[in-house]
């Protein structure tokens, strides 16, 4: 019998090794690819994200455990038919222009993916015609922007106004996150969303989804 809490777990405990053997067994029995990304590879993020949220788990953990979750999923992804038909929504990441900071980012992107997203990540210093031309080409749901100084906040609203400028309003919502960035500023420039963590990230998104 296919291991999936096994999966999980090796997951949470960033066991690279364990979790893409155990993937590769559940793959060769027979389970479904996606119950071993929901049941195992997904179910062992989440743990991590609430571990995170309660500071049980810290930035170095996550970023173990995404890594070990990542393996699980290059082994069962060839297998879906159809990866977007596994896919809960279409994010596109990136920091903002003038902002070269990419942990906090890469984070958010981890979690997303662990969380049944497909995320196409920008990387950083991402100029706002660069987020629309995603929107447009790569048919995404969310705009996910971060910021880590308060000299590049006013990218987040300059990249909220091409959206409208775009007439893509209300056809794509934007998030927004950061060390410096607020709610407060979240509704001050018109955001749809702000996630104070990586993991609350991941819950905003399925709200606005």
């Amino acid at each position: 019998m296919a291991d999936l809490q096994g999966i999980a777990d090796a997951v949470i405990a960033g066991q690279l090794e364990t979790v893409t053997e155990l993937a590769q067994a559940a793959v060769d029995e027979g389970v479904a690819p996606e119950e071993i990304i929901d049941q195992g590879l997904i179910a062992g993020m989440n743990v991590v994200g609430v571990k995170f949220k309660a500071n049980e788990f810290y930035v170095p953990e996550v970023l173990i455990a995404a890594r070990a979750m990542h393996g699980g999923m290059d082994i069962v992804k060839p297998l879906l038919a159809d990866a977007s038909a596994s896919s809960k929504g279409k994010v596109v990441i990136g920091t903002v222009k003038g902002d070269l900071h990419d942990i906090g980012k890469n984070l958010v992107a981890m979690m997303l993916e662990g969380g049944g997203y497909e995320v196409v990540d920008l990387a950083v210093d991402v100029p706002p015609e660069k987020f629309i031309e995603a929107v447009k080409t790569e048919g995404v749901d969310v705009i996910a922007l971060s910021a880590l100084l308060t000299t590049t906040m006013p990218g987040m609203k300059d990249t909220i106004d091409a959206v409208a400028a775009a007439g893509l309003t209300g056809k794509v919502k934007v998030i927004i996150g950061g060390a410096p960035v607020t709610q407060n500023y979240a509704d001050e420039i018109g955001a749809d969303g702000y996630a104070p963590d990586a993991a609350s990230a991941v819950d905003l998104v399925a709200e606005l989804l």
